[in-house]
């Protein structure tokens, strides 16, 4: 994968929980290979990143790189050198904007892991004209928020399409098995948001919208996902998922983005499936009730251990709708733990992906802008599988 710059990849964020993942996957998955990328470790600290560039059994010649989020001139010296940006250094609303303006500056690729609507409203409205004009891609939200339910819906519609000749004007997206818990970064994120609300209550106005992130469009109106409910289409009952507030804005970003393939009336959503009769309604209450993080008391940089995180899964349904009652299905399944194990892959296969994509300019999500050709990256190499199901 031959670029104009020293570096096809860097990952920065490289001695945090993830960004180790990130880093080891693709030293391993990558060994050897003739696609390999040439690729470096960035962070605060040499040291530490020399500790784990040894304990990730990466080749002792990986270059590292030092960057802080505290010094913008560090981190346009990052961005000069490589030609994707993979950041993991979260949350994002403190430790993501500078690197994003440098990224746009530079006309580099930058792709991350970011679930928080309200900072990524922020970067498109500063950048999207001037990430354009660059060159710069700019991609949000390349893990377990957004990309199985971006692209789920992506695989869904185009099959919507063929057999039906139009996109299905609903779409419910059902999550029926998960294995694994919200990472420590997630939990930050989440308490970040709370906070940026409390000083700038108009934000909570923005956040409650599925088109927080669609500038100048708002759609039809749109499920809250707050409430249990009955869903016929399942036969059961279903609970609200903690990561539909920013998947659902990322879904319809996408159908922004590209147009409105799916409709100017898409209606989207996203829930968790219990079971049937009373015990699925008792469920799907308390689920509703529940803190969505437990007890956790994980911190940014902190995350389960190997086995936990292959003993995870996901599996989600997808379930396009018709007035005349005609559906079409489609789930995503993924063989790693969601919060760690498969968004490390995913955002290592969004940099290997920006890498071939020569795309326009632009802040983008992974469906809009690399769609067809993401899914078959995941497929290949990352323990993902789309299918139809009749």
């Amino acid at each position: 994968m031959a670029g104009t710059r020293e570096f096809d990849i860097i990952v920065y964020g490289a001695t945090g929980f993830t960004g180790r993942l990130v880093a080891e996957y693709l030293g391993a998955h990558y060994a050897g290979r003739k696609d390999a990328p040439k690729w470096a470790m960035a962070g605060r600290s040499v040291d530490k990143l020399a500790e784990v560039r040894d304990l990730i059994g990466a080749p002792k010649d990986t270059p590292l790189v030092v960057a802080d989020a505290s010094d913008p001139a560090s981190l346009d010296a990052m961005a000069a050198r490589a030609e994707v940006i993979l950041t993991t250094v979260g949350p994002y609303q403190l430790y993501g904007g500078e690197l994003v303006a440098a990224c746009v500056k530079a006309g580099t690729a930058y792709a991350d892991l970011c679930g928080e609507p309200g900072w990524m409203r922020e970067m498109i409205d500063a950048h999207q004209d001037a990430a354009k004009a660059s060159g710069a891609r700019i991609t949000f939200s390349c893990g377990f928020d957004s990309i199985p339910f971006d692209l789920g819906v992506h695989f869904l519609q185009a099959e919507a399409v063929k057999r039906h000749g139009k996109p299905a004007p609903r779409v419910k997206g059902r999550v029926r098995k998960m294995a694994g818990g919200a990472s420590g970064g997630t939990i930050a994120s989440l308490t970040e948001t709370l906070k940026a609300i409390a000083k700038k209550p108009s934000l909570a106005l923005l956040l409650r919208s599925s088109f927080a992130l669609t500038p100048g469009f708002e759609g039809p109106s749109q499920p809250t996902g707050l409430i249990p409910e009955y869903d016929s289409a399942t036969g059961t009952w279903t609970a609200p998922f903690v990561m539909a507030p920013i998947n659902t804005k990322n879904v319809h970003r996408t159908n922004f983005l590209l147009g409105h393939p799916w409709g100017e009336d898409l209606v989207y959503d996203e829930m968790v499936m219990t079971t049937i009769g009373d015990a699925g309604k008792a469920m799907a209450e308390a689920m509703a009730k529940a803190n969505p993080f437990g007890e956790s008391t994980l911190q940014p940089g902190e995350g389960p251990s190997k086995e936990e995180r292959e003993n995870g899964f996901y599996d989600i349904l997808f379930i396009g709708e018709y007035p005349d009652g005609t559906t079409v299905r489609a789930s995503v399944q993924g063989d790693r733990d969601p919060g760690y194990g498969s968004t490390s892959k995913m955002l290592a296969e969004t940099g290997i992906a920006l890498l071939a994509n020569k795309g326009k300019g632009g802040v983008w999500t992974p469906g809009a802008l690399l769609g067809d050709a993401l899914i078959e990256r995941l497929t290949a190499n990352a323990g993902l599988t789309f299918q139809i199901e009749e």
